[in-house]
């Protein structure tokens, strides 16, 4: 065995070569600063599929980035090959802030919350007044799930010629949510969704509803012929709707003002174990002031909550007390209860 003295050069010495596993570690990532930004149209099985400028590109999420989830809306980073050819990939390298977040756990008591749609303005959520009958606890929670993650909700009423809308829109009157409210003949002449065009141009609108109440027909109705989707029909059994939707798709708005809907498949339940109240009473300002007495983590539906004496001395309007209570009362019961 060759011994090397205190005299050795180091030219002497023959350095092994690096091997898998002797590397340096380094907590350094690069910092990208070559991306271009994108957008996230739709993510199916580790591929997402993002426009970047005028180009359709596909991607994979870079794993510097762990198991940070990238969703439908997501401002990112993209770098690799962007030219948008076939079995072509670019990676993403970068999440940008985002700015509002529709999120729902599996259940009430699932403690794992899913981001559903990021950078969003708004939530439609499509009910039928009939064929399927309307679910206001879902609605609800809905509604709650639009404050809770910074999104304005919009109620748009199917069917009308099957059920009136008065009471359901007596049971939201305190809340000022706007609405909308159409039949099925506007559905086939067009003029739903010029009515409902009024509400979306200009802004990136998700929308949501009990499979069967016709959110992807008006969906089809907003976008450009060839952007639309399939759609189905209800069991006339069941009452229930067939899932045409299997994955949120963000979708150009048609017209010059521009815009996007971003279409979800239906859901049955909508789990809020994520929702906290002090995000929730953000969309009553004319109730924030009355909580400056509420004891620490109050609920606001307890007996110490300052907000009854609030309404009380005549700060407030009692319906929206009342309309904000019930609000957040979904949290405790089960959707189905």
């Amino acid at each position: 065995m060759r011994r090397y003295g205190k005299h050795t050069d180091e030219d002497d010495i023959r350095s092994r070569p690096n091997r898998k596993g002797n590397r340096p570690r380094s907590n350094i990532r690069p910092k990208h600063e070559d991306a271009v930004e994108g957008m996230i149209l739709t993510v199916d099985r580790g591929r997402l599929t993002c426009l970047v400028e005028d180009r359709v590109v596909i991607a994979m999420k870079a794993r510097e980035l762990g198991r940070k989830a990238a969703v439908v809306g997501d401002r990112v980073g993209i770098v690799g090959d962007l030219s948008g050819e076939k079995d072509t990939l670019a990676r993403i390298v970068r999440i940008e802030e985002r700015k509002s977040v529709l999120r729902r756990t599996a259940d009430d008591d699932d403690p794992y919350e899913r981001v559903v749609v990021a950078n969003a303005d708004q939530l439609a959520i499509v009910t039928a007044l009939a064929d399927p009958e309307p679910r206001p606890r879902l609605i609800d929670r809905c509604i709650v799930a639009a404050y809770d993650g910074g999104l304005t909700p919009l109620l748009v009423l199917t069917k009308s010629d099957l059920a009136s809308p008065d009471e359901l829109l007596e049971k939201y009157g305190a809340l000022g949510v706007p609405h909308i409210v159409t039949t099925r003949d506007e559905f086939v002449d067009g003029a739903a969704a010029d009515r409902v065009y009024e509400h979306l141009r200009g802004r990136t609108t998700v929308f949501v509803g009990h499979s069967g109440v016709g959110k992807t027909t008006l969906v089809n109705a907003l976008v450009p012929k060839d952007r639309r989707r399939s759609t189905g029909v209800v069991n006339a059994v069941t009452g229930r709707g067939r899932h045409t939707t299997t994955s949120a798709l963000a979708l150009p708005l048609s017209g010059k003002e521009g815009g996007w809907v971003i279409d979800t498949p239906g859901v049955r339940s909508f789990g809020l174990h994520h929702v906290d109240p002090s995000r929730v009473i953000l969309a009553f300002p004319d109730l924030v002031p009355g909580t400056e007495g509420c004891p620490r983590a109050c609920s606001h539906d307890e007996p110490d909550c300052a907000l009854d004496e609030w309404v009380a001395e005549g700060h407030a309007d009692p319906a929206r007390l009342y309309s904000l209570r019930r609000l957040l009362a979904t949290r405790e019961r089960r959707e189905g209860d």
